[in-house]
């Protein structure tokens, strides 16, 4: 593989690097860079600037309304814009509901919610996980009997990131309780302004309000909102999962995040001498910079399966796994640098805790390990 850029490609990061410069908010960029929480209006306001210059929907085909850039493309675009700090693309419009719309969905769903999506006027979440299931998902016991032309949901669904915020949620739900677990399940959109939908903040120990209970009773929702058929929703959720887990790794932040550690490490001192200096830490900090490099490799090669139209496979699950825990480990070396002074500092300890569930969402690592397995077993 040639790992060198092209000049086209190299003519495009100027472009893109230009643009992000040019165009992101300092106050967002300020709060991303120093780990703190971004209000709604201000995730959703760079979306919005990227949408009015064409490049809302990055990682989408251009019959979608996406750019049509091709992998290399969109990973320079994810690097550029992290390494400046702007936020990440809320990835449940974009990287999920909407790829399974595209593939799965009807010429109406496609036209209605597609559009919404990549210009910036929806706000999506996702609807899986449920008490006791999560990652043994296809246990999940929200019901949706149907009632002539809607389904009537009841049921409970947790962790559900930023359902305060959200205009849509997509959501399994069991259509047909007598099936083997897989096999009953379905995959609605429901609007989050629908009446018997309650939202519950679960605090976490930081401080901070980004999941929630979402509890549904008796909530009506359109049988035209049923993407595909009913009871094959566990087919649209796996190859939703498999475009989850790809954009977990997070290899355009983690790499600016190395770069912060590197700064951190430089700054503090250990008898006298920079930490950075010091060889037992700055082993550690080579080891980690060496596992992303290796990851951004086998992200570029998953993206280019993608490109050939091939849903992600279990390749997807090692990205997951490596991606989530470089960046546990990246946290984990500037609470060390920074030391007992790190407990109080300004975004390092709410970012060291919040990284703490990414090794769970989407699939627990321990999960994924056992899909590779099976993977390779068959072989």
């Amino acid at each position: 593989m040639d790992l060198n850029f092209t000049d086209e490609e190299q003519a495009f990061r100027s472009e893109v690097r230009a643009f992000v410069r040019g165009h992101l908010p300092g106050g967002i960029r300020d709060k991303v860079l120093n780990g703190r929480h971004l209000t709604r209006d201000e995730t959703m306001d760079w979306h919005r600037i990227l949408a009015e210059h064409g490049w809302g929907a990055p990682t989408w085909p251009k019959e979608h309304g996406g750019t049509g850039w091709d992998p290399v493309r969109e990973f320079i675009f994810e690097e550029e814009c992290a390494a400046y700090g702007a936020p990440r693309l809320l990835p449940f419009g974009l990287r999920m509901v909407g790829p399974v719309i595209m593939t799965f969905g009807s010429a109406a769903q496609q036209q209605r919610f597609l559009p919404r999506i990549a210009a910036a006027q929806d706000f999506w979440c996702q609807g899986y996980s449920e008490p006791g299931s999560g990652s043994d998902l296809a246990s999940l016991k929200t019901s949706a009997v149907r009632s002539g032309n809607h389904y009537l949901v009841n049921g409970q669904k947790t962790w559900i990131t930023l359902a305060q915020y959200a205009d849509w949620i997509f959501c399994l739900v069991r259509t047909d309780p007598a099936a083997r677990a897989q096999a009953g399940i379905s995959f609605l959109l429901i609007d989050m302004k629908s009446p018997g939908i309650t939202v519950r903040p679960i605090i976490t120990m930081d401080g901070g309000h980004e999941v929630n209970e979402v509890w549904f009773e008796e909530v009506k929702v359109p049988v035209e909102n049923r993407v595909g058929e009913e009871n094959k929703g566990w087919t649209y959720a796996k190859f939703l999962l498999g475009h989850e887990r790809t954009n977990i790794a997070g290899v355009g932040a983690s790499k600016r995040e190395l770069d912060r550690l590197k700064q951190i490490a430089a700054g503090e001192s250990k008898n006298g001498r920079p930490l950075l200096e010091d060889r037992a830490f700055a082993a550690r900090i080579a080891q980690v910079e060496i596992e992303l490099l290796a990851l951004e490799i086998t992200q570029l090669r998953v993206l280019s399966a993608e490109a050939a139209r091939k849903a992600p496979g279990p390749e997807a699950s090692l990205l997951k796994i490596k991606g989530t825990e470089i960046q546990q480990a990246l946290s984990e070396l500037m609470m060390q640098a920074r030391g007992p002074s790190g407990l109080s500092f300004e975004g390092i300890s709410a970012t060291y805790c919040n990284l703490r569930k990414t090794s769970i969402y989407g699939g627990s690592n321990e999960i994924q390990k056992n899909i590779i397995s099976q993977w390779l077993l068959k072989l």
